[in-house]
């Protein structure tokens, strides 16, 4: 899926990290989202190679790269730690600063905690984590379910994920506008290799569980003080998905960052897999404006 691409391994804090690296040009990091891998950007990351230098991260606690422990506080899944792996990755390769695409989270932190490495940034189909807590509906309950499963104290959400790691991979993919019809079987196949992986439901919950915990705290610490996304902001969001359907994308962004823009795609979540041709063009659009 990745031809090409070479592996690349980095020790930070104590956690294997794991990419995938191809390509020459300026640096653009793509960071995947849950319960995904970095595969998730194989129909775009290959045309990306011939004019940038790609970085398709996994994230700790996913793909190839390490399942911390859990801590009672879960800082070693806050997305404020993950986005110094993000850091600490990019520096690795020589990449003091950078681009980023992603479809998680952490992003959003990254941009917040280290201003001066990312130059320009692109989402996909997210809205802030505190915007979205803060405005929780019925609606937005029923579908991102899996938002409040996985919160639960463990080992509870632990065992459920463990009893059958597909099954809940596929029900979490497969629930969503355009069913598991979406994703390349390879890929498939890799994100259920991966999920199959001793510690993969921890991390998980852990994620989640930091994201309703230690990663609000955060949120609400730089909107007490001002501070918010200052590098240009791309956002895309699904036409057929729970975000905004239960949001106003850019108004939420406009709260958090200095100057978003953005529209609607005719997809569900998974844009990069669902419209690689209309993605490849926004971020050749996007990355290569002054």
């Amino acid at each position: 899926m990745f031809e090409g691409f070479s592996g690349h391994r980095l020790e930070h804090q104590g956690v294997e990290l794991h990419a995938r690296c191809g390509g020459t040009g300026p640096p653009l990091l793509l960071l995947h989202g849950h319960p995904q891998t970095s595969a998730m950007w194989h129909r775009v990351a290959p045309a990306l190679a011939g004019r940038f230098s790609v970085v398709a991260m996994d994230l700790r606690g996913y793909g190839d790269s390490a399942r911390p422990e859990a801590d009672p506080e879960h800082a070693a899944h806050s997305k404020r730690t993950m986005a110094a792996d993000a850091v600490a990755l990019m520096a690795s390769l020589g990449h003091q600063r950078f681009d980023v695409c992603a479809h998680d989270r952490v992003a959003h932190r990254l941009a917040l905690d280290a201003p001066e490495r990312v130059r320009r940034m692109m989402l996909l189909d997210i809205a802030p984590t505190l915007a979205m807590y803060e405005g929780t509906t019925e609606a937005f309950a029923r579908a991102y379910w899996h938002w409040f499963l996985l919160i639960q104290p463990a080992p509870l959400p632990e065992r459920w994920i463990d009893a059958d790691p597909v099954f809940y991979l596929r029900s979490v993919m497969g629930r969503r506008h355009a069913g598991l019809a979406a994703f390349d079987p390879e890929a498939l196949a890799e994100y259920e290799r991966c999920i199959r992986r001793p510690g993969s439901a921890r991390s998980i919950c852990e994620d989640y569980r930091a994201s309703a915990g230690i990663d609000l705290e955060h949120d609400r610490v730089d909107r007490a003080a001002g501070r918010r996304v200052e590098c240009p902001l791309r956002v895309l969001w699904a036409a057929h998905g729970t975000v905004g359907a239960c949001f106003d994308v850019l108004a939420t962004w406009r709260a958090a960052a200095r100057d978003p823009s953005g529209r609607a795609v005719d997809c569900g979540h998974y844009i990069a897999e669902e419209r690689p041709a209309e993605l490849l063009a926004e971020i050749d659009a996007f990355f290569n404006e002054e």
